[in-house]
Protein backbone atom coordinates (compact mmCIF):
# COMPACT_ATOMS: atom_id res chain seq x y z
CA UNK A 1 0.00 0.00 0.00
CA UNK A 2 0.90 3.61 -0.33
CA UNK A 3 -0.47 6.68 0.74
CA UNK A 4 0.63 10.26 -0.33
CA UNK A 5 -0.43 14.05 0.50
CA UNK A 6 -1.81 16.66 -1.86
CA UNK A 7 -1.76 19.51 -0.11
CA UNK A 8 -4.14 18.81 3.20
CA UNK A 9 -5.83 15.81 1.37
CA UNK A 10 -4.62 12.07 0.66
CA UNK A 11 -4.11 9.57 -2.46
CA UNK A 12 -3.99 6.11 -0.69
CA UNK A 13 -3.82 3.08 -2.49
CA UNK A 14 -3.95 -0.51 -0.79
CA UNK A 15 -4.16 -4.28 -2.37
CA UNK A 16 -3.73 -7.12 -0.61
CA UNK A 17 -2.11 -9.24 -3.51
CA UNK A 18 1.14 -9.43 -3.57
CA UNK A 19 3.40 -6.75 -4.75
CA UNK A 20 4.91 -8.46 -7.89
CA UNK A 21 1.08 -9.06 -8.99
CA UNK A 22 -0.72 -6.39 -8.10
CA UNK A 23 -2.21 -3.79 -10.37
CA UNK A 24 -2.03 -1.34 -7.84
CA UNK A 25 1.84 -1.62 -8.16
CA UNK A 26 1.41 -1.34 -11.74
CA UNK A 27 0.06 2.08 -11.35
CA UNK A 28 1.83 3.35 -8.88
CA UNK A 29 4.64 3.01 -11.77
CA UNK A 30 3.21 5.27 -13.87
CA UNK A 31 1.59 7.37 -11.78
CA UNK A 32 3.51 10.73 -11.83
CA UNK A 33 3.53 10.79 -7.98
CA UNK A 34 4.57 14.88 -6.09
CA UNK A 35 4.43 14.79 -2.67
CA UNK A 36 6.17 16.64 0.74
CA UNK A 37 5.44 13.06 2.35
CA UNK A 38 4.42 9.44 0.64
CA UNK A 39 4.20 6.20 3.21
CA UNK A 40 4.61 3.22 1.48
CA UNK A 41 4.46 -0.31 2.92
CA UNK A 42 4.82 -4.10 2.11
CA UNK A 43 3.58 -6.33 4.53
CA UNK A 44 4.37 -9.60 6.03
CA UNK A 45 1.65 -10.65 7.74
CA UNK A 46 2.13 -12.16 11.25
CA UNK A 47 -1.28 -11.53 12.66
CA UNK A 48 -4.73 -10.64 10.52
CA UNK A 49 -5.70 -12.93 8.18
CA UNK A 50 -4.86 -11.84 3.76
CA UNK A 51 -7.16 -9.23 3.33
CA UNK A 52 -7.64 -5.07 2.00
CA UNK A 53 -9.05 -4.14 5.26
CA UNK A 54 -5.45 -5.34 7.10
CA UNK A 55 -3.39 -3.61 4.55
CA UNK A 56 -0.96 -0.42 5.30
CA UNK A 57 -1.10 2.14 5.45
CA UNK A 58 -3.41 3.16 7.86
CA UNK A 59 -5.68 6.53 7.55
CA UNK A 60 -7.44 8.30 10.13
CA UNK A 61 -8.71 12.06 11.08
CA UNK A 62 -7.64 14.17 13.89
CA UNK A 63 -8.21 18.34 14.23
CA UNK A 64 -8.69 18.51 10.14
CA UNK A 65 -6.11 16.78 9.25
CA UNK A 66 -5.41 13.29 7.79
CA UNK A 67 -3.20 11.21 9.64
CA UNK A 68 -1.04 8.49 8.15
CA UNK A 69 0.35 5.38 9.61
CA UNK A 70 2.27 2.23 8.77
CA UNK A 71 4.19 -0.35 10.82
CA UNK A 72 6.29 -2.91 10.73
CA UNK A 73 6.53 -5.49 13.89
CA UNK A 74 4.74 -7.71 16.05
CA UNK A 75 2.93 -6.77 19.47
CA UNK A 76 2.33 -9.52 21.67
CA UNK A 77 -0.31 -9.51 24.11
CA UNK A 78 -1.37 -5.91 22.94
CA UNK A 79 -5.25 -5.37 23.74
CA UNK A 80 -5.87 -1.94 24.49
CA UNK A 81 -9.04 -0.43 26.04
CA UNK A 82 -10.63 1.51 22.88
CA UNK A 83 -13.17 3.92 23.73
CA UNK A 84 -14.89 4.25 20.45
CA UNK A 85 -13.19 7.05 19.06
CA UNK A 86 -10.94 5.23 17.08
CA UNK A 87 -11.48 1.74 16.33
CA UNK A 88 -9.80 -0.64 13.54
CA UNK A 89 -11.70 -2.17 10.53
CA UNK A 90 -9.44 -5.18 10.53
CA UNK A 91 -7.57 -7.28 12.60
CA UNK A 92 -4.07 -6.19 12.80
CA UNK A 93 -1.96 -5.18 15.96
CA UNK A 94 -1.16 -2.30 13.66
CA UNK A 95 -4.01 -1.16 13.48
CA UNK A 96 -5.17 -1.55 17.26
CA UNK A 97 -1.76 0.40 17.85
CA UNK A 98 -2.34 2.90 15.56
CA UNK A 99 -6.11 3.36 17.03
CA UNK A 100 -4.88 3.49 20.13
CA UNK A 101 -1.84 5.91 19.41
CA UNK A 102 -4.56 8.50 17.91
CA UNK A 103 -6.87 7.90 20.77
CA UNK A 104 -4.30 8.80 23.22
CA UNK A 105 -3.21 11.75 21.27
CA UNK A 106 -6.93 13.36 21.36
CA UNK A 107 -6.56 12.33 25.02
CA UNK A 108 -3.99 14.25 25.92
CA UNK A 109 -4.33 17.41 23.51
CA UNK A 110 -8.17 18.20 23.23
CA UNK A 111 -9.45 20.28 20.75
CA UNK A 112 -6.62 21.59 19.13
CA UNK A 113 -3.34 20.47 17.20
CA UNK A 114 -0.57 20.38 19.72
CA UNK A 115 2.66 22.08 18.56
CA UNK A 116 5.71 19.91 16.82
CA UNK A 117 7.63 19.79 19.87
CA UNK A 118 4.67 19.14 22.12
CA UNK A 119 3.66 16.39 19.90
CA UNK A 120 6.76 14.77 19.64
CA UNK A 121 7.44 14.21 22.95
CA UNK A 122 4.13 12.60 23.55
CA UNK A 123 4.81 10.44 20.69
CA UNK A 124 8.36 9.26 22.00
CA UNK A 125 6.14 8.25 25.21
CA UNK A 126 3.33 6.64 23.78
CA UNK A 127 5.39 4.37 21.41
CA UNK A 128 7.79 3.25 24.35
CA UNK A 129 4.66 1.95 25.70
CA UNK A 130 3.47 0.67 22.51
CA UNK A 131 6.61 -1.44 21.93
CA UNK A 132 7.23 -2.53 25.56
CA UNK A 133 4.34 -5.34 24.26
CA UNK A 134 6.63 -6.09 21.03
CA UNK A 135 8.40 -4.76 17.89
CA UNK A 136 7.44 -1.40 17.00
CA UNK A 137 9.36 0.29 14.34
CA UNK A 138 6.46 2.97 12.91
CA UNK A 139 5.98 6.04 10.59
CA UNK A 140 3.48 8.55 11.08
CA UNK A 141 2.46 11.50 9.04
CA UNK A 142 0.11 14.65 8.88
CA UNK A 143 1.49 15.92 5.78
CA UNK A 144 3.52 18.96 7.90
CA UNK A 145 5.93 16.48 9.69
CA UNK A 146 6.67 12.48 9.54
CA UNK A 147 7.58 10.57 12.41
CA UNK A 148 9.32 7.43 12.60
CA UNK A 149 9.97 5.56 15.33
CA UNK A 150 12.63 2.65 15.92
CA UNK A 151 12.26 -0.79 17.75
CA UNK A 152 14.98 -2.98 16.18
CA UNK A 153 15.66 -1.08 12.58
CA UNK A 154 15.00 1.70 10.84
CA UNK A 155 17.81 3.53 8.28
CA UNK A 156 17.35 6.95 6.71
CA UNK A 157 19.27 9.62 3.93
CA UNK A 158 19.07 12.75 3.21
CA UNK A 159 19.58 13.34 -0.09
CA UNK A 160 20.20 17.37 -1.28
CA UNK A 161 21.30 19.44 -4.49
CA UNK A 162 24.02 18.40 -5.74
CA UNK A 163 22.36 14.93 -6.13
CA UNK A 164 24.46 12.07 -7.40
CA UNK A 165 23.49 8.59 -8.92
CA UNK A 166 22.58 5.98 -6.58
CA UNK A 167 22.95 2.40 -7.05
CA UNK A 168 20.54 0.01 -6.02
CA UNK A 169 21.16 -2.56 -3.61
CA UNK A 170 18.76 -5.25 -5.00
CA UNK A 171 18.99 -4.71 -8.84
CA UNK A 172 21.93 -3.84 -10.71
CA UNK A 173 19.90 -0.13 -11.84
CA UNK A 174 21.43 3.15 -11.14
CA UNK A 175 19.33 6.07 -10.58
CA UNK A 176 20.46 9.76 -11.52
CA UNK A 177 18.83 11.99 -9.16
CA UNK A 178 20.35 14.96 -10.85
CA UNK A 179 17.74 14.52 -13.72
CA UNK A 180 14.56 14.11 -11.54
CA UNK A 181 15.30 17.15 -9.11
CA UNK A 182 15.95 20.75 -9.05
CA UNK A 183 18.78 22.68 -6.47
CA UNK A 184 15.83 23.77 -4.12
CA UNK A 185 14.88 20.01 -3.85
CA UNK A 186 15.60 18.11 -0.62
CA UNK A 187 14.64 14.78 0.04
CA UNK A 188 14.82 12.09 3.28
CA UNK A 189 14.44 8.69 2.91
CA UNK A 190 13.34 6.50 5.29
CA UNK A 191 13.08 2.60 4.49
CA UNK A 192 13.99 -1.07 7.12
CA UNK A 193 16.86 -1.79 4.91
CA UNK A 194 19.26 0.53 2.97
CA UNK A 195 17.66 0.52 -1.02
CA UNK A 196 21.44 1.72 -1.83
CA UNK A 197 24.88 0.34 -2.03
CA UNK A 198 26.67 3.63 -3.21
CA UNK A 199 25.63 5.68 -0.14
CA UNK A 200 25.95 6.30 3.19
CA UNK A 201 22.86 5.53 5.11
CA UNK A 202 21.88 6.31 9.23
CA UNK A 203 20.50 3.84 11.13
CA UNK A 204 18.31 4.54 14.04
CA UNK A 205 18.77 3.44 17.60
CA UNK A 206 16.67 1.21 19.05
CA UNK A 207 13.38 3.33 20.93
CA UNK A 208 14.61 6.37 19.10
CA UNK A 209 11.80 9.04 17.43
CA UNK A 210 12.87 10.68 14.62
CA UNK A 211 11.17 13.49 12.97
CA UNK A 212 11.05 14.77 9.35
CA UNK A 213 9.70 18.21 8.32
CA UNK A 214 10.79 19.03 4.71
CA UNK A 215 13.04 16.65 3.69
CA UNK A 216 15.12 17.28 6.92
CA UNK A 217 15.56 15.18 9.95
CA UNK A 218 14.78 17.69 12.91
CA UNK A 219 17.98 17.48 15.50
Amino acid sequence: GIAFFEGKGVRHFVDHQAAIDSPIAELIKRYPIKSTNVIAHIRKATQGVIALENCHPFVREAWGYQWVFAHNGDLKNFDPLLDGSYLPIGTTDSERAFCYLMQSMRVRFGKQLPELNDLRAFLNEICQEIASHGTFNMMLSNGSALFAHCSTKLHYIERQHPFNTAALSDEDVSVDFAQVTTPQDRVAVIVTEPLTTNEQWTALRAGELKVFVDGRALA
